[in-house]
């Protein structure tokens, strides 16, 4: 259980559930588990007879629509996003739906819900992906952007909404992520992509012109550097 706080993992090795969670991602995707914990504090809403711990794609969507109608007639806010990346497998989505589940049914707040995926670039729903993992290992380990695609993406979601413009829309968006994580770790370390200054950071900067100001207008003016070797008579203090 590895990413839950402390007192999550208690509170589950509290309610005796029917086997014990050692991959979080994995034994939460198909709602069984999910479904045994609301049972607990709902007995009469939640019938476990109802619920198959079959691992199939079929199965899963059977439990999380059940599951659903039970969340919007108890009015629980669980955001979609976090079903959707936990029946999906998606890099912490599943610790952050166990944690929600436990701050609505023991009214108790965490210090910090620990939520991997950020934000689209577009404002959408929030996206787990694994950037954070890539974000511990050294530049040369770190995934490609077929790569990524292939880690942020599951057949599962092409399968539930076959939509071809909606999986270009994800794939897009993943790519779009590397494009910019790539143009961080470029600025980071420009040594290892072989980055050589561009001419105008190499050319020094210009100095600046000086000024001079005119006792009857008391205007400061720029003086070329000409000028300023063999100044104007006229009255003119120099600074």
């Amino acid at each position: 259980m590895a990413g839950l706080p402390r007192e999550v993992i208690k509170w589950l090795q509290s309610l005796d559930l029917t086997f014990a969670v050692k991959n979080t991602k994995w034994d939460f995707s198909n709602g069984f588990l999910v479904a045994e914990i609301f049972s607990w504090y709902f007995p009469q809403d939640i019938y476990m007879h109802s619920y198959s711990n079959g691992t199939s794609l079929q199965s899963k969507m059977g439990n999380w629509t059940r599951l659903q109608r039970f969340i919007e007639k108890q009015k629980l806010c669980i955001p979609t996003d976090l079903i959707d990346g936990t029946i999906h497998c998606k890099e912490g989505a599943a610790q952050v739906l166990i944690e929600t589940i436990y701050a609505l049914l023991t009214n108790r707040s965490l210090q910090k819900l620990q939520r991997e995926g950020s934000s689209s670039s577009s404002g959408s729903a929030a996206r787990f992906t694994d950037w954070s993992y890539q974000a511990t290992l050294p530049m040369h380990a770190r995934s490609t952007a077929s790569t990524a695609i292939k880690n942020n993406l599951r057949l599962t979601e092409f399968l539930t909404d076959p939509s071809i413009s909606l999986g270009q829309t994800k794939a897009q968006s993943v790519i779009q992520d590397h494009i910019r994580l790539r143009s961080q770790e470029k600025l980071e370390s420009p040594e290892r992509f072989d980055i050589r200054p561009t001419l105008p950071q190499l050319s020094p900067s210009p100095r600046p012109a000086r000024m001079v100001s005119t006792r009857s207008t008391g205007v400061s003016t720029p003086v070329k550097q000409a000028d300023a070797v063999n100044p104007p008579t006229g009255g003119a203090d120099w600074v």
